[in-house]
């Protein structure tokens, strides 16, 4: 299996997955930390994998998402960004609208 599909099947069998340095209790950046208490906020559930663990994911995963930097969102297998573009998303309500409508966080 390839690493484009090992990383495929992660995030078509998981509603939310962060790719992240660390993991959500020893996150190994400020990025990764910033990402897990956001999502930790919004009460959200998801699958973290730890890009330290394993280099073909770490290098894989810019691949397929065709972006540069760790941590990577994705909800019901849609990118959507990094810890910036979550924080934004947060600030705006968005990714707290997007999570309760469907179904991944207690509302409000």
């Amino acid at each position: 299996m390839s690493v484009n599909e090992r990383i495929d099947g992660i995030v078509k069998n998981n509603d939310v997955v962060l790719f992240m340095k660390g993991t959500p209790l020893f996150p190994q950046c400020g990025f990764s930390s910033k990402a897990v208490a956001i999502l930790d906020h919004l009460g959200v559930t998801y699958e973290s994998v730890d890009v330290l663990q394993d280099m073909e994911i770490r290098s894989g995963i810019k691949e397929y998402s065709d972006w540069p930097t760790i941590p990577q969102l994705y909800v019901k297998g849609e990118f959507l960004g990094g810890s910036d573009i979550m924080m934004e998303m947060y600030e705006a309500g968005e990714l707290q609208e997007l999570v309760t409508s469907q179904g991944l966080a207690k509302a409000g």
